[in-house]
C-alpha cells in the first residue's frame, strides 16, 4: 500500500474524468436526437462512471487489501445499477444490446485502473473502446460483406503466425544449409500478409471506386493476377483501353515498393542499395499510367466490372508459395556454390516468370552473402525484368496489340529508370 499526494491523486482523477467523457462524447452523439431523460448513459453518465471508479479506486489505494474488495463490491453494485437503467431503456425501444452496459462498466473500470495502475494503459484503452465504439457502422458493413473463405484465411494467417512457428526447427535441416524451416515459415507469413492486406484492399476499394486506387490495391495482392484482370477487361471494353492499362500499369507500380519492403525487413543493406532503382521504376509506372488515366475514353462501358484477385492465403496457395521458395533458396545457394554470380542470375531469370518474392527473399536471406551485394541487386532487378516480359506477353495476348504497345512501352521506360538508377546510385552514397 502506498498513499497517494493531493497533486498526484488531483492529477488521476482528471485522467480518469477525461477518459469517461472520451467515451461518454460517442456515446452522447450517437444518441443526441433522444430527448433528455430517455437514454441510459450519455456524457454526463460515462464521466461521472468514470470519475466514480477513479474515486473507488482511491479508496481501495488508501485501505490496502480490504480496499480492493470494497472496489469490487462498487463495480458490481454500479454494473447491477445500470444494467437494471439499460433493460428498462430495451424494453421501452424494443431493442436488445449490451454495447452501452459494457462502455459504462469500462469507464467506471478505466477510471479506477488511472487512479491505481498505469494512467498511460488507461487512457490507451480509452481510446480504443471509443474508437470501436464509433465504427459500428464500418465494422458491421465489414462483416456483413465478409465472405467464409476470408474468415478462414484470417484464421489461417493467425494460425501460421502464432501457432506453428514454435513447433517448427529453428535450424538448417538440408544438406546445403539453405532450408530452416523457422525461418522460411516467418517469411511466407511475411508475403502472406502483403498478399492479403492488397485483396482487403482490393474488396473495400473495388473497381467502382477508380482503376488507379483498385490497380495498386491488386498490384499489393498480385501484380500478375491484376494484370490479367485488367487485360481481360481490355479485350471486353475495347474502348476503354486507356484506362484499363493504366490500372495494369498502377498494379505494376507498388511492385518495387512491395518488393523494397520486403528487403527491408529481411536485409536492410540489400534493400538500401536496391531503393533508388525500385523507386524509380514505380515513379515512372506511376507517371506513365497518370498520363494514361488523362487519355481515358468517355464511354463508361466497363465501369461497373470487378478487379477479381484470387484469395491469397488459401491454404493450397499457402503451401505453393511455401514450395516455390524453399526451392528457390536450395537452388540458389547450389547455384551460388557451384555457378558463383553468374548461375544466380540464371536463376532469377528463371524464377522471376513465376513470381519475384521468392527470388527477392533467398537472396535476401542468403545470397548476399555467398555472390556480394552488387550481384544480389542485379539478380534481383533479372528477376523484376523476366516478370515484366511475361506481364507484357499477357497484355499482348489477352488485351491486344493496343494494351500489349502501351504496357511494353511504359515498362521499357520504368525497367530503364531503374537500370540507370542502379548504376548511378554509389554516386550518392547508397
Amino acid at each position: 500500500m502506498y498513499e497517494l499526494g493531493t497533486v498526484e491523486l488531483i492529477q488521476r482523477l482528471s485522467i480518469a474524468l477525461a477518459i469517461g467523457l472520451l467515451i461518454g462524447l460517442e456515446r452522447g452523439w450517437n444518441t443526441r436526437d433522444e430527448h433528455e431523460g430517455e437514454r441510459a448513459a450519455g456524457l454526463r453518465t460515462h464521466g461521472l462512471a468514470a470519475l466514480l471508479g477513479g474515486v473507488w479506486g482511491a479508496i481501495a489505494e488508501h485501505f490496502g487489501g480490504g480496499g480492493a474488495i470494497a472496489l469490487a463490491i462498487a463495480f458490481a453494485l454500479f454494473g447491477a445499477v445500470i444494467g437494471f437503467f439499460r433493460y428498462r431503456e430495451t424494453v421501452r425501444l424494443n431493442t436488445f444490446g449490451a454495447t452501452t452496459l459494457v462502455a459504462v462498466l469500462l469507464a467506471f473500470a478505466l477510471g479506477a485502473f488511472a487512479v491505481v495502475g498505469d494512467q498511460q494503459a488507461a487512457a490507451a484503452a480509452a481510446v480504443a473502446t471509443t474508437t470501436l465504439l464509433a465504427l459500428k457502422q464500418l465494422l458491421h458493413g465489414w462483416v456483413q460483406r465478409l465472405t467464409w473463405p476470408e474468415l478462414r484465411s484470417g484464421l489461417l494467417l493467425l494460425a501460421m503466425s502464432f501457432i506453428l512457428p514454435p513447433v517448427l526447427p529453428d535450424h538448417p535441416i538440408d544438406r546445403w544449409g539453405a532450408i530452416n524451416p523457422f525461418e522460411l515459415w516467418l517469411l511466407t507469413v511475411l508475403i502472406g500478409v502483403l498478399s492479403f492486406a492488397g485483396y482487403v484492399a482490393v474488396k473495400i476499394v473495388g473497381y467502382r471506386r477508380g482503376v488507379a486506387v483498385a490497380g495498386m490495391a491488386g498490384g499489393l495482392a498480385s501484380s500478375t493476377a491484376a494484370t490479367v484482370a485488367m487485360s481481360r477487361l481490355v479485350a471486353d471494353y475495347p474502348r476503354q483501353v486507356n484506362v484499363l492499362t493504366a490500372g495494369a500499369i498502377f498494379a505494376n507500380a507498388v511492385m518495387g515498393p512491395r518488393v523494397l519492403t520486403v528487403l527491408g525487413l529481411v536485409n536492410g543493406d540489400l534493400a538500401m542499395r536496391l531503393a533508388a532503382p525500385l523507386i524509380a521504376i514505380g515513379l515512372v509506372y506511376t507517371l506513365g499510367g497518370a498520363l494514361l488515366m488523362m487519355r481515358r475514353a468517355s464511354d463508361g462501358a466497363g465501369a461497373n466490372e470487378t478487379l477479381a484477385i484470387r484469395n491469397p492465403l488459401d491454404l493450397p496457395a499457402v503451401l505453393k508459395f511455401s514450395a516455390l521458395l524453399a526451392t528457390v533458396m536450395v537452388l540458389s545457394r547450389i547455384a551460388t556454390r557451384f555457378a558463383g554470380s553468374k548461375g544466380v542470375f540464371a536463376l532469377a531469370a528463371l524464377s522471376g516468370i513465376a513470381d519475384v518474392d521468392a527470388i527477392s527473399l533467398a537472396l535476401a536471406r542468403q545470397g548476399v552473402g555467398e555472390i556480394g551485394l552488387e550481384s544480389a541487386a542485379v539478380a534481383i532487378l533479372l528477376a523484376i525484368v523476366s516478370n515484366t516480359i511475361v506481364k507484357a506477353g499477357i497484355g499482348w495476348f489477352i488485351g491486344g496489340w493496343a494494351m500489349g504497345l502501351r504496357f511494353t512501352l511504359v515498362s521499357v521506360l520504368a525497367l530503364g529508370a531503374g537500370v540507370a538508377a542502379l548504376m548511378t546510385a554509389p554516386a550518392f552514397g547508397l
